[in-house]
């Protein structure tokens, strides 16, 4: 009897304390911890085998999933005979720069036989992101999706799907990518392109003896599908489009849009982009190709004019067949824009618009402190005595930010600021403007030839941005996905010719403008975006076509400490690499 009564009064009390500690848990998050274990593996493509850098042997690696709100540990232990880092791309890592991950800018990368933790917390995100090597061109294979879900109890403001499918989109190499970028520096000329583009790295029925590497997915009439795609390409922005079925895009860059539905779509290195794709009511007997080619300007520029497929197949009505794929069926293929349709890029690109509502607001920044202009393109930097160069007039490529091609130190320009030792690291003078005004996209200049150095632009501590990147014409206009580390802005404008500061301000767009990490300044044209500077640190800010962030297309800005003790970046790890 007695022990009864004890029992009866201790359930409702241990129901209560488990109730509490899962609203604590709603409102805290968990913490959740990985082992990311770069090791070579090696991998068949195209009939070639070759030895690539991978995580835990996997390629593409695995696949981080965190709910908005959690705490994220990942332990990196460099089995590879290179250096090594890793960025969690789009992550706000908010006062944790120290995890943010490129090489030489928050941190020295983790060498051979060492470890290193990467701890970061998931704030006011939810969506796709994703996470590749920062340092030379590791990238290639290091990559992998990193999915966070909204707070438990949460939905989705759009319909759930029947099921999530990551789909990574990369570029494969037959040869060694070090090999080749490292060629390319030594006779300042481009890179060889890439032999092949991916789906969840498999190349598929459009390469050669590639057939049996295709990405397939399988999916049930009537059901809907969120497919989180990444581009994780090198150095090219993708068309997608699954033949006679539509894409409804609920969300960019871990921030859910309007929804609008397309046939094709577009995606830059380094973006990431949910759509949801409802099958056909009934069994169709068909299958359908899901396909990715280049989206490319730049001439005489050669690049990989190849096609990427993965298969869109039906579940059989009746009982499960032992054969999936019924090779006896009709095969759609999808009908993809013209390799340098930048009429439908802009018109996709001006459907993005944030949600903007009560529970998903966009905070524009309505008022600007300060005001800056970037031209963004390529140029030359003469040819070293004693070497031949395969660059335009026998000089070397480069590109640069208002005419600035970052030099990389030799140490994490986040230490020497935390540490007040920049003095022979960097200079925080990188310009505000270009130094030498001229006709961007009209005729370039005589004199193509960039400055180089280690500058960065320092920012007080809750500075509102507006900050217009002008494509330019030196050596070809061409569009550039500009990446911004520990921020998302808001992409307020753009436009084609010279950016107009007395007329085009008008027309941006302050209410509804799409939010996200990563951005294309379109080609021959401008983009303006607006941040506010509430992260201190130092911020990476680079092309995301590896070969242009390679030739110096990336700059800094240091975000001051505020003066209040959570506006102030927190002290290292004790495990931090060391140069």
């Amino acid at each position: 009897m007695h022990t009864m009564a004890m029992t009866g009064l201790l359930l409702p009390c241990s129901l209560l304390l488990a109730t509490l500690a899962l609203l604590v848990i709603q409102a805290q998050g968990i913490t959740r911890h990985y082992d990311f274990n770069v090791q070579m593996a090696n991998v068949t493509r195209l009939c070639g085998t070759k030895s690539i850098v991978t995580v835990n042997g996997q390629f593409p690696g695995p696949e981080l999933i965190a709910r908005e709100g959690d705490r994220v540990h990942v332990r990196v232990t460099n089995h590879v005979p290179h250096n090594m880092s890793i960025h969690w791309h789009g992550i706000r890592q908010l006062r944790t720069g120290w995890a943010d991950g490129p090489a030489y800018i928050t941190q020295c990368p983790i060498q051979t036989g060492h470890t290193y933790v990467y701890s970061f917390t998931v704030t006011a995100q939810r969506g796709t992101l994703w996470w590749h090597a920062h340092i030379s061109w590791f990238r290639s294979t290091v990559y992998g999706a990193i999915v966070i879900l909204p707070k438990l109890g949460v939905p989705y403001p759009f319909p759930a799907p029947h099921q999530e499918v990551p789909v990574l989109f990369g570029e494969w190499w037959a040869a060694d990518t070090e090999k080749i970028m490292s060629q390319a520096l030594k006779v300042g000329g481009a890179p060889n392109i890439s032999d092949a583009y991916t789906i969840n790295g498999l190349p598929g029925p459009l390469y050669k003896c590639s057939a049996q590497d295709t990405f397939k997915l399988k999916v049930a009439p009537g059901k809907t599908y969120l497919l989180r795609l990444i581009n994780a390409a090198l150095n090219d922005e993708l068309f997608f489009s699954v033949a006679n079925h539509t894409l409804t895009v609920v969300e960019v860059d871990a921030v859910y849009v309007k929804p609008f539905t397309v046939k094709t779509l577009v995606i830059s290195p380094g973006q990431t982009t949910n759509v949801l794709l409802t099958a056909k009511p009934v069994y169709p007997n068909a299958n359908f190709y899901m396909s990715a080619a280049p989206y490319s300007v730049i001439r005489p520029g050669t690049y990989d004019n190849t096609t990427v497929a993965g298969i869109l197949e039906y579940h059989k009505p009746g009982p499960p067949s032992t054969s999936s794929f019924d090779k006896g069926l009709p095969l759609y293929k999808p009908v993809l824009p013209f390799f340098n349709d930048t009429k439908f890029v802009t018109k996709f690109t001006t459907k993005l618009l944030s949600l903007a509502t009560p529970e998903y607001p966009a905070a524009v920044p309505q008022s600007v402190d300060r005001r800056f202009f970037f031209t963004i393109g390529l140029g030359t930097l003469p040819c070293p005595k004693n070497m031949t160069c395969q660059g335009p007039n026998g000089t070397q490529f480069a590109a640069a930010v208002n005419n600035v091609s970052l030099v990389l130190p030799s140490t994490a320009l986040l230490q020497s600021h935390f540490t007040g030792l920049s003095k022979g690291v960097f200079l925080s003078n990188f310009p505000a403007m270009p130094t030498t005004p001229f006709n961007y996209t009209g005729t370039p200049p005589n004199n193509t030839n960039v400055a180089t150095g280690t500058r960065v632009l320092a920012l007080p501590y809750n500075t509102s941005v507006e900050l217009v990147m002008q494509d330019t014409s030196v050596l070809g206009i061409e569009s550039h996905p500009l990446h911004l580390h520990g921020y998302n802005f808001f992409v307020v404008g753009q436009g084609f010719g010279n950016y107009d500061p007395t007329n085009d301000p008008a027309k941006f767009n302050l209410v509804d403008p799409v939010e996200r990490n990563t951005v294309g300044v379109p080609a021959g044209g401008w983009v303006a975006i607006r941040f506010l500077a509430d992260n201190p640190g130092v911020w990476f800010m680079h092309c995301h076509l590896e070969v242009h962030t390679t030739w110096g297309l990336r700059m800094a800005w240091l975000v001051q400490d505020g003066s209040k003790a959570n506006e102030k970046l927190l002290p290292p790890p004790p495990d931090m690499p060391k140069c």
